[in-house]
């Protein structure tokens, strides 16, 4: 235990704050939708926005949840592994993959927002968590650069 404790630094902490804030993004609203300016906007988070495509389209579902949820957090399990030598430097281009696969996400929910807003049929506003999701990706992905750029030296 002692050893373990000994490797923990601020890139380390930044890494497992990502834990708990990973999912408090998931459930903050992402953005707010509506079919007529007149009636109120409809909060969407990444759980809800999940449990309804559950409903209509399974494939889709399954992408979105691997990589909303799965791989960022799958990522950022195994780069604290790695800062707690539990776990080879070696597996850190598979851990990069998966920070460029949630990534992803973050682009399609604003190709999302481009499309609804393009079309003009309904209203559509980002809301505080999905800057906090794509904070958390961006930090997830800082945090595995400096850690290879510390590896290096």
């Amino acid at each position: 235990m002692a050893r373990v404790l000994r490797h923990i630094d601020v890139l380390t902490l930044a890494n497992l704050s990502l834990l708990v804030l990973y999912p408090v993004a998931w459930f903050a609203p992402l953005l707010r939708a509506g079919v007529l300016p007149l009636f109120g906007l409809k909060e969407i988070s990444v759980l809800s926005g999940l449990a309804a495509l559950w409903d209509t389209d399974v494939a889709l579902a399954l992408v979105v949840t691997a990589l909303a949820l799965f791989a960022p957090y799958a990522k950022t399990i195994g780069l604290s592994m790695v800062h707690f030598r539990l776990a080879s430097p070696r597996i850190k281009p598979v851990l990069d993959i998966l920070g460029r696969l949630a990534m992803a996400d973050v682009f399609l929910i604003a190709l999302y927002i481009v499309v609804i807003k393009g079309i003009g049929v309904g209203r559509v506003e980002t809301a505080w968590g999905l800057w906090l999701f794509t904070a958390c990706i961006l930090t997830s992905i800082a945090i595995s650069y400096l850690t290879d750029r510390r590896k290096a030296k």
